[in-house]
């Protein structure tokens, strides 16, 4: 039945993606550059350590994206957006390092098509970046430079059909049928099933697989929104529980994301998250806090973000190493990155 049903959803999409539009239609192009230099302020620049690139080079906090040392590349972006009054498509391609963490091949970020039924009605098909969560991929979208643990362990795109409906002025729903988080080609012919209710610019997100956990993200709950405080102050807020389907390692978290304007040109903000786990028959799992306090100086299309941030974790864990190359619970870092819009 599952599969029937998932069979027809997409025979209407593309049925409905296939009818002609006579209305002019409008492409334009976007995209974004980044690059940055990067030191740790508690260790060397190089150590063989339990978070690093993987090569036993320089340790990082065990997140997504900027963990190389000295001057390092983020990524190029560019996207193609072909828009009419009715329909249209985008083409979102990444390259280099950032890109390449993020995405499964091909240097696709989003490919997808989409139709307006109506003022409050919205399909569309492919390839997506989530829903969940507070950061997302591009720099460009983030405050922060660096990224939290809950977005580094959620899901980071999706390939679907998603429904996005507008309920009223303050009310919005979205719902989705996907392939199995992060996975293009469904060759274990599972699904996953999303959702989302919106309501003033907050957001209650949902997402379910049944997949084996080595493939599949199992269930998540995930909150994102934020608040105006006055017209210089905002204050930004995500909290999310993941469940695995066969109860392995698990995650939990919030976080937290002052964001202060002290001119039109520069700002100041802080991500201070609380992220954890469990597992089955484990008792003693680690819980990390981080403390991120950013800088955003804007010269027209060129942003340039100072960072300092500090990441501590408890329950005797010491994945890190000092200055003296011991082992320590912490690490701090600098980063420096600048960011080209266009």
């Amino acid at each position: 039945m599952k599969k029937i049903i998932t069979l027809s959803m997409l025979f209407m999409a593309t049925a409905l993606f296939a009818q002609e539009e006579t209305t002019e239609k409008k492409l334009s192009i976007s995209g974004s550059v980044d690059a940055y230099y990067k030191t740790n302020l508690t260790s060397t620049d190089v150590s063989n350590a339990f978070f690093n690139d993987g090569d036993g080079g320089a340790q990082s906090f065990g997140t997504s994206f900027a963990n190389q040392t000295g001057f390092a590349l983020g990524m190029a972006n560019i996207i193609a957006s072909y828009e009419g009054d009715e329909t249209g498509a985008v083409a979102d391609l990444v390259f280099g390092p950032r890109g390449e963490e993020a995405i499964t091949g091909l240097n696709v970020n989003q490919l997808y098509a989409y139709w307006n039924v109506s003022d409050d009605f919205k399909l569309t098909i492919g390839r997506f970046n989530t829903y969940l969560g507070y950061e997302v991929i591009s720099p460009t979208g983030n405050f922060n430079y660096s990224t939290s643990h809950l977005f580094s362990n959620g899901p980071f795109s999706h390939t679907g059909l998603k429904a996005d409906f507008t309920l009223s002025d303050d009310f919005s729903l979205m719902v989705a049928v996907m392939n199995v988080t992060d996975v293009d080609d469904n060759i274990t012919g599972d699904y996953a099933f999303g959702a989302q209710l919106g309501f003033k610019g907050q957001f209650l997100n949902f997402y379910y697989d049944g997949a084996d956990s080595d493939v599949g993200l199992g269930f998540e709950i995930d909150y994102t929104g934020g608040f105006d405080i006055s017209d210089e102050f905002y204050l930004g807020i995500n909290a999310a529980y993941n469940l695995e389907n066969d109860d392995d390692f698990s995650f939990y978290g919030v976080a937290l994301y002052p964001q202060y304007s002290l001119s039109d040109e520069f700002g100041l903000g802080l991500r201070g998250e609380y992220f954890g786990g469990h597992q089955k028959d484990v008792d003693d799992i680690p819980a990390v806090l981080g403390l991120t306090l950013t800088g955003s100086y804007s010269i027209n299309n060129l942003t340039f973000k100072p960072e300092i941030r500090l990441d501590s974790w408890n329950n005797d864990l010491e994945p890190f190493v000092d200055n003296d190359l011991e082992a320590t619970s912490s690490l701090a870092a600098f980063t420096l990155a600048a960011i080209y819009s266009f």
